[in-house]
């Protein structure tokens, strides 16, 4: 950050805004960086952490408008909570993730002290579509247990996976939601349809869903897999019911999405369902 980089406002002793020489309004972090400084004071370069351009408007505006509603030690925890999420994933975090995450922590916090619990529906879901995801989420919660005193329920794991998912992906919070609940009313079904119970835990369980996660991702991309090829014809008449239950299962990920589906995807999804049936 050049030296020049001068304050515009102070939101607290943390974090201020700053007029940048060629960002212009940008989002500076650090322990007291904010502590005493006035309007149009110079920063000193060494103590700022973070800089972040959030050049969105509405973003930016929502960020401060935050603040307010958090205290100045969580926002250093934070600092640290997702410095600690970039190395652990090797990757660079879409901004977005210091509101929604700060946003939703600091709820979650709220929700404890009054008492109140939040089940997340598809727990088991997300640790098998997202499972480095899920164990830097398990780490998070260690982190806020050891240092702000708050033990978080395991559903809560779930949610900051899907948070670091959206980060590293730039997919919205909802779309990960959409396809999370859409997989676990597959998966539902299949049980039914098959007249079995599905191991979560279970190498089969994990392809499938990884199947169904890779599916999802080709309709959004507009991606095929290929031509139907002799292999249909052989799977339609050995195995019936998968063939069947999978061609339900195409038309149900059609309806929810919204998009066609490429019809090859008949033949993955039969050999994964006969795989569960006969294990």
């Amino acid at each position: 950050m050049p030296a020049s980089a001068r304050v515009k406002r102070v939101l607290n002793n943390n974090v201020v805004i700053a007029i940048h020489p060629v960002h212009e309004e940008v989002i500076l972090i650090g322990k007291g960086i904010g502590f005493g400084k006035k309007n149009g004071e110079a920063l000193d370069v060494s103590e700022v952490e973070k800089t972040f351009l959030l050049e969105d408007k509405v973003m930016q505006e929502n960020y401060k408008q935050l603040l307010p509603y958090v205290g100045e030690e969580f926002i250093g925890f934070m600092d640290d909570l997702l410095s600690h999420i970039e190395k652990r994933m090797d990757s660079t975090l879409n901004e977005h993730i210091h509101i929604a995450l700060t946003d939703h922590l600091s709820f979650a916090i709220k929700r404890m002290k009054e008492g109140l619990e939040f089940n997340n529906p598809f727990l088991i879901e997300v640790q098998s579509l997202y499972p480095k995801e899920h164990e830097v989420a398990l780490e998070v919660v260690d982190m806020i247990e050891s240092q702000l005193g708050f033990k978080f329920p395991i559903g809560e794991v779930g949610f900051i996976a899907m948070h670091i998912h959206s980060a590293i992906t730039d997919k919205e919070i909802s779309q990960i939601s959409r396809d999370s609940e859409l997989i676990r009313q597959l998966t539902h079904l299949i049980e039914q349809e098959l007249a079995i119970d599905l191991d979560r835990q279970s190498i089969d369980f994990h392809r499938l869903v990884q199947h169904l996660r890779r599916a999802i991702d080709r309709v959004y991309k507009g991606e095929e897999v290929g031509e139907r090829t002799k292999l249909d014809n052989l799977l339609k008449n050995e195995y019936p019911v998968c063939y069947n239950l999978a061609w339900k299962l195409i038309k149900i990920m059609q309806q929810k999405l919204k998009q066609p589906i490429d019809d090859a995807e008949i033949v993955y999804l039969t050999i994964h369902l006969q795989r569960l049936q006969s294990s």
